[in-house]
């Protein structure tokens, strides 16, 4: 099969804003941003550098319209902050897969996570808990901060023992994530037959398919009988609305959820989308331009 490759280079502040676009019309989304590699093998993020947004339409029937989109939003964003012209080139299934490897080294995320590609090498420190991911087309590195945020939020409100449901689950970052922090049964759904791919993959690839289910499904595809301690939806904000109310059933009472993928200035809509669904507002986390919320089930 046959892609396009889509790139633009800007300064930090325009990236939340292309990636928004990017995830929208473009399959899957991928930051560059400019490091500073250490012997050690971590990297240090260049903040005077421009970063990279790269995303990738297959050559279809819709690749027109879907270009054609994207250009006419890069258009718009341009007008509001200085966006390099927009680079695309054409490669086959194969190549795309190994395009995703230039952008991602290894990650320390919060106090113990660490996010090592399938293709670099770490060495964990014993407090350490280690994620080894291959994002192949699914979005869900941990370099995008609503990734970021999700994992920070778990590590704090994660019960060893619960069961959790990750909504959305793309790489399935946040299930394993989940499943190596204590929890005792993930279910992990997407609707996108290649994340589940991925997902299922991923958890293979970290030894806890003991414990998390990946299947291809949307929130109606979990049996409504079934509650959870803790749910994590990194979706945006359109999506959240709709799935709230009914998200809030699969919530055992004292029950929380993580909320992410709204842009800052959203707040106040995510605020009134969770009240509206009977839960309680609990904490909240922004990174660069991006809104992670932890709510409750009363």
């Amino acid at each position: 099969m046959r892609w396009l490759e889509l790139s633009t280079r800007a300064e930090a502040e325009a990236v939340e804003a292309i990636a928004e676009l990017f995830q929208r019309y473009g399959q899957g989304v991928a930051i560059e941003e400019p490091v500073v590699a250490h012997p050690d093998e971590t990297y240090q993020v260049d903040d005077t550098q421009l970063v990279t947004i790269t995303t990738y339409l297959p050559l279809d029937d819709s690749a027109a319209g879907r270009r054609a989109q994207l250009e006419q939003g890069l258009h718009w964003l341009g007008r509001l902050r200085p966006i390099a012209p927009l680079q695309v080139r054409e490669i086959v299934e194969a190549d795309w897969e190994n395009a995703w490897k230039r952008h991602f080294h290894v990650r320390h995320v919060g106090r113990r996570l660490v996010i090592v590609p399938s293709w670099r090498q770490h060495t964990p420190r014993p407090d350490e808990v280690v994620l080894h991911l291959d994002p192949g087309m699914a979005f869900g590195t941990g370099v995008h901060p609503t990734t970021r945020l999700c994992l920070l939020l778990l590590e704090r409100w994660l019960a060893p023992g619960s069961a959790v449901l990750d909504l959305g689950t793309g790489s399935g970052i946040l299930a394993i994530a989940a499943a190596k922090l204590g929890a005792a049964r993930v279910v992990a759904r997407d609707i996108d037959t290649t994340a589940v791919r991925v997902a299922a993959e991923n958890v293979a690839r970290n030894a806890v398919s003991d414990r998390v289910a990946v299947a291809q499904g949307d929130l109606a595809s979990v049996p409504c009988a079934e509650r959870f301690a803790l749910a994590l939806a990194n979706i945006n904000l359109r999506v959240l609305r709709e799935v709230l109310p009914d998200l809030a059933e699969r919530l055992a009472p004292g029950g929380a959820a993580i909320l992410s993928g709204v842009l800052r200035e959203y707040e106040p809509a995510l605020r009134a989308a969770v009240e509206a669904a009977g839960l309680q507002w609990r904490e909240r986390r922004r990174q660069q331009d991006w809104l992670a919320a932890v709510v409750v089930r009363p």
